[in-house]
């Protein structure tokens, strides 16, 4: 039996696979650039590649998903064929879906081992857009050591979180410590920041921006004390540069050893514990803490999307289904952290071992808030924009969280018009 054949792929990409094309294809892949992730798809794709004859070559893309996402959109109402498969974020479906190839045939027997939610969130109409490559919920990274060495528990709330962040910083700070922060986290005005806070609104209670009916929700109380709260920590807890932090500079603050809490998501997990890590084998993960309603942690994840104008898109579905395989989410998982969507691998006693926080994760899906981008459909990315401007308004000290809400609320009606 071919070794392809224990990746669970249809009879569409099998035939893909082993010669569906007399030609040798180069197919053209883009992608963000976080942590290792290029590295990790180079070894990935490697045995597909000499399985098939073709080859991969990976064009990148900075690490902001906002910027991404722009770029994408010119490429694809271009319709360029320059690009065969894009990796998507978990929210991008509903407005990209027409210019994506419908992978329903070709993933109809592998289907069922996939979270059903994740299918559905690349489900437009219908037509599957999108296969998974893994899934996210965002955690909280603790310095296990300085907890142990302040006597100190791991913060259930947020208020508990500031001033362990505080007392701690404060007390490393005093002994010669001066580049030691409380908390980092992202804070620039872009996509992640609508991540960092929906976490906040949410946990305190304020909804979730957009109501999956349609309701417009974020301006209340609840909400502006979550967002007051976080204000709060620019430039005492979090140095005042968090304002253009994302993921990469979180981490770095966090993995030069200089903050004792850091929120991310699971890829700097196994970056943390690399041998040039400082912080290897002195931290641990918890679920976010909780506001007034209890904990919060946006889903994310990425998949992967043939375009509907590449000329390879044979090789390219194969590609797609190799990846989002078995052995591509193993992969994924063992050298960057990257949760599988398929529910068998968290049985997998290599994961298991090698990545031990993976099984352990899914006390942090439980408490996982979707963004609006299901209600809100091709409107998604202007309602994030206007939210993360928002919250960067409040964060930097222009206008209070009401205030800002107030205005947010009246701008999204006008984004909303008659309907989403």
């Amino acid at each position: 039996m071919n070794k392809f054949c224990k990746t669970g792929l249809s009879a569409l990409a099998m035939s893909t696979i082993l010669g569906g094309s007399a030609m040798a294809d180069e197919i053209n892949y883009v992608m963000g650039v976080v942590g290792n992730a290029i590295e990790v798809l180079e070894e990935t794709v490697k045995p597909w590649e000499e399985e098939t004859g073709h080859t991969v070559k990976i064009v990148t893309m900075p690490s902001s998903t906002s910027d991404q996402f722009a770029q994408y959109r010119l490429w694809l109402a271009a319709g360029t064929s320059d690009i065969d498969l894009y990796q998507t974020d978990v929210i991008w479906a509903p407005q990209l879906a027409d210019h994506f190839v419908d992978l329903s045939e070709a993933a109809k027997d592998v289907l069922p081992d996939h979270f059903q939610a994740v299918i559905e969130s690349q489900t437009v109409d219908g037509r599957l857009v999108a296969m998974p490559l893994y899934t996210d919920a965002a955690a909280l990274y603790y310095r296990s050591d300085l907890l142990e060495k302040y006597g100190k528990e791991v913060p259930k709330t947020w208020e508990e979180l500031t001033a362990t962040a505080q007392e701690i910083q404060d007390a490393e700070r005093a002994e010669g410590n001066n580049n030691m922060w409380g908390y980092v986290w992202q804070g620039n005005a872009y996509e992640g920041l609508t991540c960092d806070a929906l976490e906040w609104v949410k946990s305190f209670g304020g909804g979730q921006i957009v109501e999956p009916d349609g309701t417009i929700s974020i301006n209340n109380e609840a909400a502006a004390k979550a967002l007051d709260l976080a204000a709060s920590w620019v430039g005492t807890i979090s140095p005042e540069g968090v304002l253009s932090y994302q993921e990469e500079e979180a981490r770095g603050v966090w993995q030069t050893g200089n903050a004792v809490f850091m929120r991310n998501w699971p890829y700097a997990y196994s970056l943390s514990n690399s041998d040039d890590s400082a912080v290897k084998g002195k931290f641990d993960v918890a679920p976010l803490p909780a506001g007034d309603a209890g904990p919060a942690a946006t889903l994310g994840g990425w998949n992967v999307a043939v375009s509907k104008y590449s000329d390879n898109q044979e090789a390219a579905i194969s590609l797609a289904m190799y990846l989002a395989g078995p052995a591509g989410q193993k992969l994924r998982a063992l050298k960057s952290s990257h949760l599988p969507t398929i529910a068998t691998l968290y049985d997998d006693a290599e994961i298991a071992e090698e990545t031990p926080l993976i099984p352990r994760w899914k006390e942090v899906f439980e408490s996982a808030v979707p963004r609006p981008s299901a209600p809100t459909k091709g409107k998604y990315n202007e309602v994030s924009a206007k939210f993360w401007s928002a919250v960067h308004d409040t964060l930097a000290g222009n206008g209070s969280a009401a205030e800002n809400l107030e205005i947010l609320e009246l701008d999204l009606e006008d984004v909303k018009g008659s309907e989403w």
